[in-house]
């Protein structure tokens, strides 16, 4: 490779040196040519003009190239070199090239170890193509030789002059010229090869040489290569200006400086101005348009000056100018107009959800208080419910609402205060928040923003993201919000915040006080079915390919798949099995084996499966010391079974089903609540002398706490200890104390609502909680009967069996007992262990 670079240099200079000799050898090489035929093997060459008379090297690497030389040298003959009007093209055809080139002479011909050539040539005279007359294995064309014009009046020899003056002008200022050039420019005699040569030297792009190398007329090719000449002295004389002004000792830094100092002195000079002062005088035009506020603006224009007075190369170039980019991207004064029309709210509220009245009316209310104060502050909404009951959508349909744009901002997992304020410009790869980022993609300052997943916030050493939101959610500081990133105060009063959670309790309690909450809980079946109805099964049928007239699914089915496979407060579950219920309809008749299809209850089973969900309450509550209770979490209402038994032992409490301490102490207390009422009862004290209880909750792997299963718990063990069954279809929930009271608890609502699911058809609830059932939809509470209870007496009353009903119950499993142990016995097997295993639970009798 080192070689092959060397031969090329050896070539270059050769070119160089020979130029003097082809002066005065070019009327010697234009006689031998001269009966040259008309047919020429044509080279395209790209950033390459050469001139007649002048001897330039030729690197050849395309193969079609390299045959026409070989071909050229075998026949003695000379080359045509046209240059290619675009240079990407590697094989130009006839359209491709100029249609005026330079018929050369091969001196030499030289073959690198790399596989590379050089051919050092010697242009003759000009040549118009006439037409090609073939195209492999090589360019051939028939040309028209052009002859030099013989003009030499005075004018003629009046430019002959100027220009070599010039040139030794421009020789003269450019540092490191070759000497060899001087020789050639002095030995030159006729006006046309001087022009030629110039046009050769001067340092103008390939595509400003063809136009000389057309320029026929000989003063006009004078004056076009002395203009031209004109420009480059100008830039070398300015060259030689900067050189003297900034002349001294100069370490790296400070040449990089005067070099750029140089370019954008010639280009000032010429009118050339770089592309980067354009983006900026752009840049300061859009920061006087982007409204900014006056400290804003004032730091804007502070960097911008900056950023003006350093080049482009410079580290912290692009650090400001990403960071100005950011500045004016904000909409600092861009708006949407609110939509304050009522009605039209309503109707989009409507049409987008179904049921969520007090949600839907709290914004209609906000909506008209900021038509009679349009410059009120906005409120900071927070919905809290269980997952699927639609948080996020609806705040989608709060922005269609009232005519503004949306942003969302994920605030799960989140544990970096600067994911919110953003990262100081002094770190590498610094940005701004994600309160500033969701400001620059809304594109307005009005938006609605909603903060998704607030009691999923993290912390850890980077500091407390929740922290950073209480300056954004405080209409009294984000009038002047300020991000590490920007600096600057930005004004967060007309942002519509709207915050969605599934626990409250997880919301930090500075954040929670900051937000006006809104609870949204499970929906009721016919809720359900109406949003299957209206949103869910016309969303999978377009989703699958499907029309309306292609599938069907009943009101019985839809309800079958509520009850049997999608227990849950919200209707994500729902929309899933319906989407695999069509996605079966939809195989079937892209198959073609139906055109039309009615999904029935029966399909269900090989659809989706056996049913996921059962009624198994009248067999949990089937034995003493079995009781239904009610319990809330964070994806809605679920039923609870509390089993307690009893065996021999020393009075000792036994807990298991991964309880919490409140729910332990609810345990604790329950029994103590017993043993002071065993008389009441009907249970003997010494009972409990020689006796070890258990109390568990099934589904051990699934942590429980909390109080409200107090009632729940004295329930099992009153069942237990008095061999009375619970009903079968009675639910309960509250808190106990010592002295017998039955205490308010929360989640009213979902643990109606679980209940109904579960087919509860009496539901136990404190008495203290009277109002918190009217937030339970007025359908729901016509499906159950509820009674109050102000002490554990009234839960006994209204729960319990009476004495003959717990008699025919006992009498009743006796008979399943003896029937099971009898085919037990006729199979082989072991009836004493299958009557003590069906005895689990059970009191001695």
């Amino acid at each position: 490779m080192a070689r092959a670079k060397a031969r090329r240099g050896e070539a270059r200079a050769e070119g160089a040196e020979k130029t003097a000799e082809a002066v005065i050898e070019l009327p010697e090489r234009l006689e031998a040519a001269a009966g040259a035929p008309d047919e020429l093997a044509i080279v395209p060459v790209r950033s390459m003009v050469l001139f007649p008379g002048v001897v330039l090297p030729l690197s050849v690497g395309r193969p079609r190239s390299l045959q026409a030389i070989e071909a050229a040298l075998s026949a003695q003959q000379p080359i045509g070199l046209v240059l290619q009007k675009d240079e990407s093209q590697d094989e130009p055809g006839p359209g491709d090239l100029h249609g005026i080139g330079t018929e050369a002479a091969i001196l030499r011909f030289v073959s690198a170890e790399d596989g590379g050539h050089l051919a050092v040539c010697q242009g003759l005279q000009r040549f118009r193509v006439v037409e090609l007359t073939a195209t492999e294995p090589y360019l051939k064309a028939r040309v028209e030789r052009i002859a030099e014009p013989a003009e030499e009046d005075d004018e003629v020899r009046a430019r002959f002059t100027s220009l070599k003056g010039q040139a030794r002008e421009a020789l003269s200022l450019m540092p490191g010229a070759p000497e060899e050039i001087g020789v050639v420019l002095e030995n030159v005699k006729g006006a046309s090869h001087l022009a030629d040569l110039v046009s050769t030297f001067i340092d103008v792009p390939p595509r400003e040489k063809q136009e000389l190398l057309e320029t026929l007329e000989l003063k006009e090719r004078l004056k076009a290569v002395a203009a031209k000449l004109d420009h480059i002295l100008r830039v070398l004389e300015l060259s030689r200006d900067i050189r003297r002004e900034t002349k001294g000792s100069l370490d790296k830094a400070q040449r990089e400086f005067y070099l750029r100092q140089q370019l954008r002195t010639i280009q000032k000079e010429l009118g050339e101005d770089e592309e980067g002062s354009a983006e900026l005088e752009e840049l300061a035009g859009r920061i006087e348009e982007a409204g900014l506020g006056e400290e804003a603006l004032r730091e804007a224009r502070r960097e911008l000056a900056r950023l003006q007075r350093m080049p482009q190369a410079a580290a912290e170039y692009s650090m400001i100018r990403t960071w100005l980019d950011t500045l004016v991207d904000l909409p600092w004064s861009r708006s949407t107009e609110d939509t304050l029309d009522l009605k039209e709210a309503r109707r989009i509220l409507d049409e987008d959800h179904h049921g969520l009245e007090r949600v839907k009316r709290r914004i209609l209310e906000f909506l008209a208080v900021k038509k009679l104060n349009p410059d009120g502050k906005s409120p900071i909404l927070c919905l809290v419910g269980p997952p699927g009951v639609g948080k996020t959508s609806l705040g989608q349909s709060v922005a269609r609402a009232m005519g503004r744009k949306f942003v969302r901002m994920s605030l799960g997992g989140v544990h970096d205060e600067a994911e919110i304020r953003g990262h100081r410009r002094t770190y590498i790869g610094a940005m701004p928040g994600m309160i500033v980022q969701g400001m620059r993609k809304a594109g307005s300052n009005n938006p609605v923003f909603m903060l998704d997943e607030l009691d999923k916030l993290g912390s850890g050493f980077h500091g407390d993201p929740a922290a950073a939101l209480l300056e954004v959610l405080d209409p009294e500081q984000n009038f002047a919000f300020r991000d590490n990133y920007l600096n600057v105060p930005f004004d967060l009063r007309r942002v519509m915040f709207i915050g969605t959670a599934n626990v409250l309790e997880q919301i930090p309690r500075a954040l929670r006080d900051r937000c006006e909450v809104l609870q949204l809980s499970g929906y009721v079946p016919e809720e359900k079915l109406a949003i299957a109805r209206r949103y869910l099964i016309p969303r999978q049928l377009e989703a699958n390919g499907l029309k309306d007239e292609q599938v069907t699914i009943s009101d019985v089915a839809l309800e079958r798949i509520l009850v049997d496979y999608t227990r849950e407060a919200g209707v994500r579950n729902l929309e899933r099995a319906i989407g695999s219920v069509l996605r079966h309809a939809a195989a079937q008749i892209a198959a073609g084996d139906a055109e039309r299809i009615e999904i029935e209850p029966k399909d269900l089973r090989e659809i989706l499966g056996a049913p996921k969900h059962e009624a198994e309450v009248a067999m949990r509550t089937s034995v003493p010391g079995v009781a239904t209770g009610l319990a809330w979490t964070p994806s809605g209402g679920e039923i609870l079974f509390i089993e307690a038994t009893r065996m021999a032992g020393r009075n000792n409490l036994v807990l298991t089903g991964q309880l919490g301490d409140v729910m332990r102490e609810s345990a604790q207390a329950a029994l103590s609540l017993l043993k002071n009422r065993a008389s009441a009862l009907g249970i003997a004290p010494e009972t409990f002398q020689d006796t070890d209880v258990h109390i568990h909750l099934p589904a051990g792997a699934i942590p429980k706490d909390g109080p409200s299963a107090g009632v729940a718990i004295y329930m099992a063990l009153v069942s237990l200890f008095t061999g009375r069954t619970v009903k079968s279809d009675v639910a309960m929930t509250g808190e106990i104390s010592l002295r017998g009271l039955v205490l308010p608890v929360g989640g009213i609502r979902e643990k109606v609502l679980a209940a109904i699911s579960a087919g509860i058809k009496t539901v136990l609830l404190p008495d203290r909680n009277r109002f918190d059932l009217e937030e339970v939809p007025e359908s729901a509470r016509e499906r159950v009967q509820v009674v109050w209870m102000e002490t554990v007496e009234d839960a006994v009353a209204a729960a319990l069996d009476g004495e003959q009903q717990a008699a025919d119950k006992r009498e009743a499993r006796k008979r399943k007992q003896r029937a099971a142990s009898g085919a037990s016995a006729g199979a082989g097997g072991n009836p004493s262990g299958a009557a003590a295993s069906g005895a689990v639970g059970v009191p001695a009798e």
